[in-house]
């Protein structure tokens, strides 16, 4: 193969070769000249072939000279370019409210004039929700409801977080799966037992665990009369762990699981303040919890049960508004948590009910009367009924 090398001339040619022969022989002729040592100048530099035994290798020669006659030109390069990345659209964060009821089949909200706050009234065809800007608890036909996020004022317009419309208004106007099913499965939880004995009353040796379980043993006579297969986690005193409560409802197919609780509070006796029925359902990812209860409240984090965050809230909201209207008990809102271990793993829908406040005497007066354990059994049919 001939290797291209620069040799500079002082001397140019005494006359151009006019073959590939005459130019081969020039080369060769001044290639095998002893070259004497010269002063640097400016001549240019000279592309001279080295030769070795290397077969020859036409090369082509690169001119501006037009191309042959019937020889179309080659084309110019083309250069692509590569498209701009497309961004993903990125979904509202915040809701104006009128928005939202234009697409739902709700009412335009009208602001309540008779209040100091930011209040707006929204109603569909059954249903009344009134939130407040700033205020995480919203009124749904009456129940308290506390939402993820506090709904935030512009413009005089209240407007609303992306995961409370999807995540506890939507679920509002679900209809229940299960009304009119035949073999509807329902496992019922009697929180505590055996050594886990929950809170104690205020006015006996009794304690939650006892009254638990009672409120489960009325409660399933009810509901099989009312066409359900009825499941108890446990029948007896005995502590049964939380995991396998919740593979017990795995093993007998649940539809529905509700874990039966009654609530205490380090806050001095007599405080009514804290009295009331509280329902719990799985916190939805990305909304922070109404209660942490020093649990690491990871809103990132999901968990099995939250493939059911709409079907939760809509049991939750039911059951909770049926036990606030026949008990006749305050209302201390549907609320969200991730600390309850019960709940985490299901893989079904599942809440969690607070039945009173055994720590308070007014309460726990009530909960140690049969015909309250009565009320409380019939609110749970009475809400699954809806």
């Amino acid at each position: 193969m001939a290797v291209a090398a620069l040799v500079a001339c002082s001397t140019p040619p005494k006359s151009s070769p006019e073959s590939v022969e005459d130019l081969l022989s020039y080369f060769i002729s001044i290639t095998n000249r002893p070259v004497a040592p010269t002063a640097q100048t400016n001549a240019p530099l000279v592309a001279v072939p080295v030769l070795t035994n290397a077969p020859l290798v036409a090369l082509p020669v690169l001119t501006n000279a037009a191309p042959a006659p019937g020889v179309a030109p080659a084309p110019p390069p083309v250069q692509t370019v590569a498209p701009a990345p497309v961004k993903p659209r990125q979904r509202t964060t915040w809701v104006a409210s009128s928005a939202w009821t234009e697409n739902n089949n709700w009412g335009k909200p009208e602001r309540v004039r008779d209040v100091s706050t930011w209040t707006y009234e929204l109603k569909s065809a059954k249903d009344t929700l009134l939130i407040t800007a700033g205020n995480r608890t919203a009124l749904w036909n009456g129940v308290n409801l506390e939402l993820g996020f506090a709904p935030r004022l512009t413009n005089g317009q209240a407007y609303v977080h992306r995961l409370d419309i999807e995540k506890t208004f939507d679920p509002l106007e679900l209809p229940s799966p299960l009304v009119h099913r035949t073999n509807r499965v329902i496992v019922i939880d009697p929180g505590h037992g055996g050594e886990n004995y929950g809170a104690k009353s205020a006015l006996s040796d009794r304690y939650e665990k006892q009254f638990a379980l009672d409120w489960a043993l009325r409660l399933e006579r009810r509901l099989r009369e009312s066409g359900w297969k009825v499941y108890l986690t446990r029948t007896n005193d005995i502590d049964i762990p939380l995991a396998e409560r919740i593979s017990f409802a795995d093993r007998v197919s649940a539809d529905l699981f509700v874990s039966l609780h009654f609530n205490s509070t380090d806050q001095p006796q007599g405080r009514s303040e804290h009295g009331g029925i509280e329902t719990y359902c799985l916190t939805p990812v990305g909304m922070p919890s109404t209660l942490t209860r020093h649990f690491e409240d990871d809103v990132t984090h999901a968990w099995p049960n939250n493939a059911f965050d709409a079907e939760n809230y809509r049991y939750a909201t039911r059951l909770h508004a049926a036990l606030v209207a026949i008990t006749g008990r305050k209302d201390r809102g549907v609320r969200r948590a991730r600390f309850m271990g019960v709940l985490r793993g299901q893989n079904r829908p599942a809440v969690l009910l607070e039945g009173g406040y055994l720590t308070l005497p007014a309460e726990a007066r009530l909960i140690g009367q049969s015909e309250y354990l009565d009320k409380l059994a019939e609110a749970v049919v009475t809400g699954l009924s809806d």
